[in-house]
């Protein structure tokens, strides 16, 4: 599994297992138990997925040990006026006593509060690395700008149809590593993966557009999370290290790009709106 050295010092493997939307408890619990076993180690959760017992159960009763798992988990954005209190309450319910990368889960509320408390953790030990969810090029440079840490890691949705390629380059210059969630689209852009280049990509290297998906991001130091409840395209999609794609099929793939974020923008007003009713 190859993996990508943080600002902080810590290294965070490069592709990792998202864990959004699994909420029944035994299938939460066996779904990362399957995971850890196949071979990730990078177990992503967040408060509000509400699955974070469940995920740190899994962890626990895994054969896996706890400082081969890179756990990240996100404070949601209405917990952020008393953020010592929402990362207590995650560490609790992970069963764990430190936490690998915790972030801020979207840029609203009293962003500046939850991330300077986060700084004090990350100072004490208990977050090995601090960062954002969802931020956009703006909101980065403002953060980094007026606190004291700059966050190791920005998530953002990270697919083909929308690839980040200006948020990449700023966070580069930053020194802020690039993780994509939704690397398939949660659904909303499977027909991307009908697409005739990425198909005849695919069928050269005798893998799946969606192996092919990832790689593309991989293979540029941007670290994905995708997600599966199915044993066998959780195989499927860690199983990407026995090519390499050419710089002539990475440029191809660039073309897809349509710039627009369609499930996670921060700058949507309607999005905005939604996120307020949670």
């Amino acid at each position: 599994m190859k993996s990508i050295k943080l600002n902080s010092g810590v290294q965070m493997p490069l592709l990792g297992f998202g864990t959004y939307q699994i909420t029944e408890p035994s299938e939460c619990k066996q779904t990362v138990k399957n995971a850890l076993n196949v071979g990730y180690r990078l177990i992503d959760t967040a408060a509000a997925y509400g699955n974070e017992a469940y995920v740190g159960q899994a962890i626990k009763e895994s054969s896996v040990k706890r400082d081969e798992v890179f756990l990240t988990t996100k404070l949601w954005f209405n917990d952020f006026e008393n953020p010592e209190l929402a990362l207590e309450n995650s560490l609790k319910k992970l069963g764990v006593d430190y936490i690998d990368l915790v972030l801020l889960h979207w840029p609203y509320g009293n962003t500046y509060k939850a991330y300077r408390a986060l700084e004090t953790a990350f100072q004490k030990g208990f977050v090995r690395a601090i960062g954002v969810s969802n931020y956009a090029g703006s909101q980065l440079i403002d953060l980094i700008h007026f606190n004291k840490i700059v966050p190791a890691v920005n998530q953002i949705e990270t697919n083909l149809l929308s690839q980040q390629q200006q948020m990449h380059e700023l966070m580069a210059q930053y020194g802020v590593q690039h993780q994509g969630y939704a690397p398939f689209g949660q659904g909303q852009m499977n027909s991307m993966f009908n697409n005739k280049i990425l198909v005849e990509i695919a069928d050269q290297y005798n893998k799946t557009t969606h192996q092919i998906a990832l790689k593309f991001f991989v293979q540029q130091g941007i670290a994905v999370i995708p997600k599966s409840i199915h044993l066998d395209r959780m195989k499927d999609n860690l199983n990407i290290d026995d090519f390499t794609l050419t710089q002539q099929e990475i440029t191809s793939l660039k073309t897809l790009d349509t710039n627009i974020p369609l499930i996670g923008n921060p700058q949507s007003m309607d999005k905005t709106k939604a996120a307020m009713q949670w």
